[in-house]
């Protein structure tokens, strides 16, 4: 695994060594920068964004924002072993400055509200297994860290079949082999 493009492009990034984890693969990630950067559904701005990186595991997207210019990261995962590495990735890039990690349950203990900040991007990357993305896309609704013009982007496997709430409004869906990716934003009230 590596960084594709921007200021740390070509540094490796150290990969879990169990099976517990499913990092992004380089291909899925390159694909994603590559709408970011130049679709015209939508508009982000990744230089000196902020981005929420839920599900983070050993950090694959949010160093690669970094490395394109996003300005702060804040990291969440409750996975120990993952966690280490995401350190180890985060020293060995000297990025510390510029990451944040929480350990913690994002979908049974997390209060949102407690970042006392907005973000411009968020990326949700659960275990494909997990079911409970409703209520994860309620509790993101109802906090007050997406900013007026933020944007969420899901990875799903394929064959999953979720429902939105009907806030959610899908910019965009791509699919790379297993990966299904969303591009989504909240609409407003």
């Amino acid at each position: 695994m590596r960084i594709i493009g921007g200021q740390f492009k070509g540094k490796k990034i150290l990969e879990p060594k169990d099976k517990n984890t499913r990092p992004l693969k380089d291909m899925v990630k390159e694909s994603i920068f590559n709408i970011l950067i130049h679709s015209n559904k939508f508009s982000i701005n990744l230089k000196d964004s902020k981005i929420l990186d839920l599900f983070c595991g050993v950090g694959s997207f949010g160093l690669e924002a970094i490395s394109r210019g996003a300005n702060f990261v804040l990291f969440v995962e409750n996975y120990l072993s993952v966690i280490e590495i995401l350190k180890k990735n985060i020293n060995d890039l000297k990025l510390n400055q510029k990451c944040e990690i929480i350990n913690e349950d994002i979908l049974n203990k997390i209060d949102f509200n407690k970042f006392n900040q907005e973000f411009d991007l968020i990326y949700l990357d659960p275990p494909f297994k997990e079911k409970k993305i409703t209520l994860l896309l309620n509790k993101i609704n109802q906090s007050n860290i997406l900013n007026k013009n933020s944007m969420i982007i899901l990875h799903r496997h394929t064959s999953e079949k979720d429902i939105f709430p009907n806030f959610v409004n899908i910019l965009e869906q791509k699919n790379y082999g297993n990966s299904k990716i969303f591009f989504m934003n909240f609409l407003k009230e």
